[in-house]
């Protein structure tokens, strides 16, 4: 079963690492489209629309790779407080309670909101070009089943965390700074960082930061956040 779980949870991984290369992408088109309004007075056609539906496919391909990772935005200055077990009770009653049916609910609107506008092989009507968005369209229900497979892996997380009084573990790729440098604080102690960082610079942090990781912060990763 974790073998499945943490298979899932690369699979929402890979998918988000490679879509994030389209930050990239819109940084060049909004750049390129920016001076050659400014310099040229040559003001692209479809600056706008590739912008749009690549910030759209940044941010939605995303979802799943963040929902692997705890990583939307929650109010837990109580929850951070609750034992796992109680942790996992809230979480499985909000993932039945609203996630799915929203989830379901998203992934069959979009289809018929991507089915339609394929029907009618839907042109954008911002630009004098006014390129196909159909393709762009069917993200929404592909964005809904990642989604899905995601909840899923993290609503059987929350039955065995309610079992065991433990989150099981989850992959990690990356962590925050900020947790980095408090976990070092609390394993050297406050004034012991600082003294070192001031001694040693960037150097004494990153060597303070992996000591205090140690082996056990490599894949699979640490339980969970709020645990």
């Amino acid at each position: 079963m974790q073998q499945i779980l943490l298979g899932i949870d690369r699979l929402s991984t890979l998918v988000g690492q490679l879509f994030s290369w389209c930050i990239l992408l819109l940084t060049g088109v909004i750049v390129y489209d920016v001076c050659a309004r400014r310099f040229f007075a040559a003001p692209t056609t479809w600056g706008y629309d590739v912008s749009y539906m690549l910030y759209g496919t940044l941010f939605m391909m995303a979802g799943g790779y963040a929902l692997s990772r705890n990583g939307h935005v929650r109010g837990d200055f109580l929850y951070r407080n609750f034992s796992p077990a109680l942790q996992a009770k809230f979480d499985f009653t909000l993932y039945i309670l609203f996630f799915f049916p929203a989830i379901f609910a998203f992934m069959i609107s979009g289809w018929h909101f991507f089915a339609d506008s394929m029907a009618q092989n839907e042109r954008s009507m911002f630009s004098p070009n006014g390129p196909i968005i159909w393709p762009f369209k069917f993200l929404i229900p592909l964005v809904g089943f990642l989604l899905l497979l995601q909840g899923l892996v993290e609503t059987v997380r929350c039955v065995q965390a309610i079992r065991t009084g433990e989150w099981p573990q989850r992959l990690s790729d990356v962590e925050e700074l900020d947790k980095q440098i408090l976990a070092a604080a609390e394993a050297k102690g406050a004034e012991a960082l600082a003294a070192e960082m001031a001694r040693g610079g960037e150097a004494a942090l990153v060597g303070a930061v992996q000591s205090a990781q140690g082996p056990a912060s490599r894949d699979p990763a640490p339980r969970h956040p709020h645990s």
